[in-house]
């Protein structure tokens, strides 16, 4: 039978394995709910996994949908490094985009300063938002896990009221929506034929400075050593609720420019589904990749293949569109189950069997 035992220290082989074991088993499962849901397995992963990669323009459409989760990503890594626990980006990233858009409604003709204007608010209704979580857990001690999640659902219904009442686009035939963005307070296009944005630009930078921030700088090396040992930090002075605003708000300040980016980018408005739950894919995506910068980078891509391939297996196979959440469902649980065995490791032991003599009684009381 199988058996664990405990290791005698973690596995770095394993912590790097174990994503990349939990991607596997992740698409295996998936050609088995194909087959459930009465569709060829073959076909199902060419139209989930390869369509989406076949052109030029779907690779952009890819590298689009991964570039506000990437920059939620990493917002939530740089606090879940000093065990700061943000569970709320959702809400932030909501927060962010209705800052971003109240500036585009108000200045959006503002030639020069419109972007910048939507930048700074996107980041500063974020940074806000999780400052409530970081303000009650330094001053009352509450679950910061608890609030930041809590206060998603009322980011929800702020950003339903605006899109159903006072910025309702008036000829909008109805629709929860606010009117489109002038051309001034959208981001630049990148490439030619693609919808691709200068936000693809922000994620390459954010992910290059949290590299930098986590590795080669003293507060970087605070918050790592926060995370890892509370005692050790506050042996050594470190200020435990300076790193608590700090990854607060740096992680809602990241979503809420992700937000921005969306509204800014290839929305083009408000609407009450602005947010399609980055802010939650992204804390799958942070801990597929390790909390490291070029890890979620490519964690951001695989789960932004999952929600494309969830729109292609609703279109072609007429599967609904929920598949793509199951697919990060599974991606979830099969790194947790994997990441049992960074401290423990598999063994088969063998039980006692029908054919195997009785042990005397002489040598049961011996062994006794």
């Amino acid at each position: 039978m199988l058996q664990l035992e405990a290791r005698s220290a973690a596995s770095d082989w394993m912590r790097l394995a174990s994503p990349p074991i939990a991607v596997a088993l992740t698409i295996l499962t998936g050609l088995v709910i194909f087959a459930l849901l009465g569709k060829d397995p073959l076909k199902g992963f060419e139209v989930f996994f390869i369509n989406p990669l076949k052109s030029f323009y779907g690779v952009t459409e890819l590298l689009l949908k991964a570039t506000p989760l990437a920059i939620c990503a990493i917002g939530l890594a740089i606090g879940f490094r000093a065990n700061v626990w943000n569970i709320g980006a959702e809400g932030q990233f909501i927060v962010g985009a209705i800052s971003a858009t109240g500036v585009a409604l108000f200045f959006g003709s503002i030639t020069a300063l419109s972007l910048l204007l939507m930048i700074l608010a996107g980041m500063l209704g974020g940074a806000a938002w999780a400052g409530i979580a970081a303000l009650l857990k330094t001053r009352f001690n509450t679950n910061e896990i608890l609030v930041s999640l809590m206060l998603v659902y009322v980011a929800e219904l702020l950003v339903s009221w605006v899109v159903f009442g006072p910025w309702k686009d008036p000829k909008g035939f109805n629709f929860p929506q606010t009117q489109m963005f002038e051309a001034t307070a959208l981001l630049p296009i990148l490439l030619e034929g693609s919808r691709l944005n200068l936000a693809f630009g922000f994620a390459i930078v954010l992910l290059a400075a949290g590299h930098v921030l986590l590795t080669r700088t003293t507060l970087g090396y605070k918050m790592r050593v926060a995370g890892e040992s509370a005692g050790a930090a506050a042996y050594a002075g470190f200020s435990s609720k300076a790193m608590i605003w700090i990854g607060l708000l740096i992680g809602g300040a990241c979503a809420g420019l992700a937000g921005m980016a969306e509204v800014s980018g290839p929305m083009g408005q408000l609407t009450d589904k602005v947010a399609n739950g980055y802010g939650f894919a992204a804390i799958i995506i942070a801990f597929v990749g390790r909390l490291h910068p070029l890890g979620i980078g490519l964690a951001a891509l695989l789960m932004a293949l999952f929600y494309i391939g969830g729109e292609q297996a609703q279109q072609y196979l007429g599967l609904p569109g929920a598949i793509s959440k199951v697919f990060q469902g599974l991606l979830l649980f099969y790194l947790l189950a994997a990441d049992v065995l960074i401290r423990y490791r598999i063994l088969w032991v063998r039980g006692p069997s029908l054919t195997d003599p009785e042990p005397s009684a002489a040598a049961r009381q011996g062994s006794t």
